[in-house]
């Protein structure tokens, strides 16, 4: 039935040949009832599992009481508790001076609001993206997201960008990664019109697992500050805990000028997504960036539960770190077992991947472990990184057992002939 009603542009159930029924905490469960650990959560929307026990009993609360479902940006008790609960608990203790936008249901609807409101600012259409970003999949988005593949999807050129090299970014010079960059901004011959804002995710989860030094990303704030543009941080995926801190910035002690936050901000997996932005840089006229689903009261619910549940304190960031040691240990005793064919495990908090020398062998490896019962992705320009991205909740038995997995599969996959 899928195949003769669903369009070909369906990805995960390729990679993923079964049919899933139910899921709870890190499990999940398809109609025949094998039962699969997912390091996968969502693609880091569930960053607290599937069917989280308390924000299921706050959502369907809200329900059962006839509880606003859609609201468009019409003033709702759902609305105001989440704005009280996301400002007490995690703007304030990192003394983070943003209003709240929500612009839309997904993360490339934040991206577009975040890129339309510095153009809107500083009255440039420039914006510096960097290699192997990846920001979303409408055009504004997709034209400062790096991979060719997914930019030649758009069908119209791309527009008002211009790429520059990551951190750690082939060839690029590390200890002074922005002299060229800035040499072209100062130079009235360079061709490079003064771009309105840099766009930049401080560890690359599409683009395969890069991690930023912070040394680096300061220095990117301190660019962007000389040379009058706006820094804006996509935490869609790495934020809401996934590095540790609720945000995945606040390791290089930086406050960008603009963030964009979706996937686990309502913790349930329901769609919503926030653009957060300096006072100052509030210049919207009413109504001039709008949507019929950017009010989404259900997930205000969720989230506001997730953050009295897991921001209250900051339980829940030492856990990660903690899980994260572990799931780097895993990963460099498979990296010892296999010198010759892993290049490099990177990542932080709960976000890590394991890049393979040999093209396909991540694939191979991730088709393997579907077949003993774990959900990984991949990752990179090549698909070459195995990527795991397991919930911020899930027990050491679980971690460990999944990563036991991953190295039986990383095993088969690179026995497995080439071709």
């Amino acid at each position: 039935m899928f195949e003769t009603l669903e369009s070909e542009v369906r990805g995960y159930c390729r990679g993923w040949p079964t049919v899933f029924d139910r899921a709870r905490g890190s499990r999940l469960v398809d109609e025949d009832g094998r039962a699969f650990l997912d390091f996968f959560a969502g693609a880091g929307s569930l960053n607290y599992g599937h069917n989280n026990a308390v924000l299921k009993r706050a959502l369907l609360n809200h329900l059962e009481r006839d509880g606003i479902t859609h609201g468009l940006d019409m003033s709702t008790t759902a609305k105001r508790r989440f704005l009280e609960t996301f400002r007490d608990l995690v703007l304030r203790p990192r003394g983070l001076p943003y209003k709240v936008m929500f612009p839309g249901p997904t993360g490339t609807n934040a991206v577009e609001a975040a890129l339309k409101l510095a153009r809107k600012v500083k009255s440039r259409p420039g914006i510096v993206s960097f290699t192997n970003a990846f920001h979303g999949m409408s055009l504004g988005a997709l034209a400062v997201t790096g991979n060719a593949a997914k930019r030649a999807g758009a069908g119209v050129p791309l527009v008002h960008t211009a790429p520059m090299p990551f951190d750690g970014y082939h060839g690029a010079d590390a200890s002074e990664p922005f002299a060229y960059f800035e040499r072209m901004l100062d130079d009235p011959g360079s061709g490079l019109d003064r771009p309105a804002a840099a766009i930049v995710e401080t560890v690359q989860g599409e683009g395969g697992i890069n991690v930023a030094r912070p040394e680096w990303l300061r220095g990117l704030a301190d660019l962007c500050e000389r040379q009058d543009m706006l820094l804006i941080v996509d935490d869609i995926q790495m934020g809401c805990g996934r590095t540790g801190g609720f945000f995945s910035f606040e390791e290089a002690g930086i406050v960008p000028d603009i963030v964009t936050v979706s996937k686990s901000i309502s913790g349930y997996g329901l769609p919503m997504s926030l653009c957060l932005f300096r006072e100052e840089l509030d210049i919207w006229e009413p109504g001039e960036h709008n949507g019929t689903f950017r009010g989404n009261n259900p997930a205000f619910v969720t989230a506001t539960a997730a953050l009295h549940t897991y921001w209250a304190d900051d339980a829940l960031e030492k856990q990660t770190r903690l899980r994260g040691e572990q799931v780097r240990a895993g990963l460099l005793a498979i990296a010892a077992e296999h010198p010759e064919a892993v290049v490099a495990v990177r990542g932080r908090g709960l976000a890590w991947g394991v890049q393979m020398r040999e093209a396909g062998a991540a694939g191979r490896a991730a088709r393997r472990a579907f077949d003993h019962g774990l959900l990984v992705e991949t990752s990179g320009p090549h698909s070459e990184v195995v990527k795991l991205l397991p919930a911020l909740t899930i027990s050491p038995a679980d971690l460990d057992e999944g990563l036991r997995l991953l190295a039986c599969s990383v095993r088969e996959a690179l026995r497995e002939p080439l071709g």
